[in-house]
């Protein structure tokens, strides 16, 4: 099971790096009237949205202590981590702080996930727009038969 999830998160990668590529050249050739251009930067941004999730969620390891300590040179204050216990469990936003003045999670974090998640769901307003303008495109020359 795990090397089909290891399998499938390589390929979506590998995909998203040839839609990179592929929106950058859609860009020069007006391509973004088309669907699938908008498709590919839905991929992209929920890509990279999960990818930075994942970053910040992972960003404390599995000792939050060592790494405030050892890796950051911060104090970790266990009396403001046990008064503000239920912060590094969120899912949204993400925080994971040594005490009150430094967060392991870094501050690019969660304003990237936020960006990637009015990016895709801007993708698919402007997919359902095409698609429904595409539909009635179709109605029309119908009846103009």
């Amino acid at each position: 099971m795990f090397f089909a999830v290891l399998f499938l998160l390589t390929v979506w990668f590998a995909w998203n790096l040839w839609n990179v590529v592929q929106l950058f050249k859609g860009l020069c050739e007006r391509f973004w009237t088309r669907p699938m251009w908008w498709l590919r930067l839905l991929s992209v941004a929920l890509f990279t949205g999960a990818a930075a999730w994942v970053f910040g969620v992972s960003a404390g390891g599995l000792d939050t202590r060592e790494a405030c300590e050892l890796t950051h040179y911060q104090p970790y204050d266990s009396d403001y981590r046990a008064a503000h216990s239920d912060e590094p469990r969120r899912m949204f936003p993400l925080h994971n702080k040594c005490n009150a003045s430094y967060d392991l999670v870094p501050s690019w974090v969660n304003p990237t996930v936020v960006a990637c998640f009015v990016i895709a769901v801007l993708c698919i307003v402007v997919l359902g727009w095409l698609g429904v303008s595409r539909a009635l495109a179709v109605k029309r020359k119908e009846l103009r038969s």
